[in-house]
């Protein structure tokens, strides 16, 4: 079992505001517009660096949407910026009929996504966004897991050819990754090597699958921990390589158990290897109110519950 361990706790969102302020200063095509949210995005440092590429669009995200996917026609690399349930299900028509549909080279920044949003409640925190994104024709979904992942994610994505969600989230998380990482889309990435269970993680589950190996191998059990940080293009290689290896899998995410990282990673072993899996996620309910921690624990998505799955999945080997 690989160790790992962090100095510090920061908040996704303000690895994207560091990537898209180092993106800007790199490609001057790089512009970026935002629904009356620049603090909650971190993207206030953009706003005061390149004033004249920072378009402040109000709460009107559809028509920032539109706005993006004009740019574009431009040879601009737009970044849009607002919270996730804004960025998908509130402009799910504009995303699909002008950007994804014409394939348009637009950078969907999302913030403050799923439970962990917290005290804001189920109006906020969306649940369904990387099934609604991962079924659109053309669009990338990236998903990573702490602040420096995030900030190279960002960094990548504007080289990345055409659309692309990217998610990320609002509380601090353990920062664990390296700093100088390189991020490839559609590459996952070997956290530790097991023998008995895979364990795929995304976002901020991945350091809850890092705990729970560590419980695990106290049990003696062997997990390879697997870091899906691209939920669309999946890599399928290493999922059926490493299931190959142990024979059964768990996912973890925050999100609904239908049609986000579980969904696609059943699709996978159904068609090319199946073995048995369990699913960590959100089973089928709306958010709440509360603490993060709290509500991660109360809708089963902690690192106990990632152990519990293991041991369910061991026993239909």
């Amino acid at each position: 079992m690989r160790e790992y361990t962090y100095t510090e706790k920061k908040d996704t969102r303000s690895g994207f505001g560091l990537g898209l302020l180092e993106i800007g200063r790199l490609n001057p095509d790089v512009v970026a517009l935002c629904a009356d949210l620049t603090g909650s995005l971190n993207m206030g440092a953009f706003r005061d660096e390149f004033p004249n590429r920072f378009f402040q669009v109000g709460i009107a995200e559809a028509n920032m949407m539109g706005l993006a996917a004009g740019l574009t026609i431009g040879g601009k690399i737009p970044f849009t910026g607002t919270f996730a349930n804004f960025s998908t299900g509130r402009v799910y028509d504009q995303i699909r009929q002008s950007i994804a549909y014409s394939n348009k080279n637009v950078k969907i920044c999302a913030s403050h996504a799923g439970i962990t949003l917290g005290e804001d409640g189920a109006t906020h925190q969306i649940l369904e966004d990387i099934g609604m994104m991962r079924m659109l024709p053309h669009m990338t979904v990236v998903v990573p897991c702490d602040h420096n992942q995030t900030k190279a994610a960002t960094l990548a994505v504007a080289n990345y050819p055409g659309p692309v969600y990217l998610r990320f989230g609002r509380p601090k998380v353990p920062n664990f990754t390296d700093p100088s990482q390189p991020f490839e889309i559609g590459k996952a990435i070997i956290l530790s090597e097991g023998s008995d269970a895979s364990i795929f993680a995304t976002g901020h589950l991945v350091w809850e699958a890092i705990e729970a190996g560590r419980e695990l191998y106290k049990k003696g059990i062997s997990a390879e921990i697997i870091n899906i940080h691209t939920i669309k293009p999946l890599d399928i290689k290493s999922i059926i390589q490493s299931v190959s290896k142990t024979g059964c899998a768990v996912t973890a995410e925050e999100h609904q158990m239908n049609g986000g990282l579980g969904d696609a990673v059943s699709q996978v072993l159904a068609v090319s290897h199946p073995a048995p899996l369990e699913l960590v996620a959100v089973n089928d309910r709306f958010g709440e109110s509360g603490k993060p921690a709290e509500l991660m624990k109360k809708y089963g998505l902690d690192a106990s519950n990632i152990v519990q799955a293991v041991m369910r999945v061991l026993k239909r080997k």
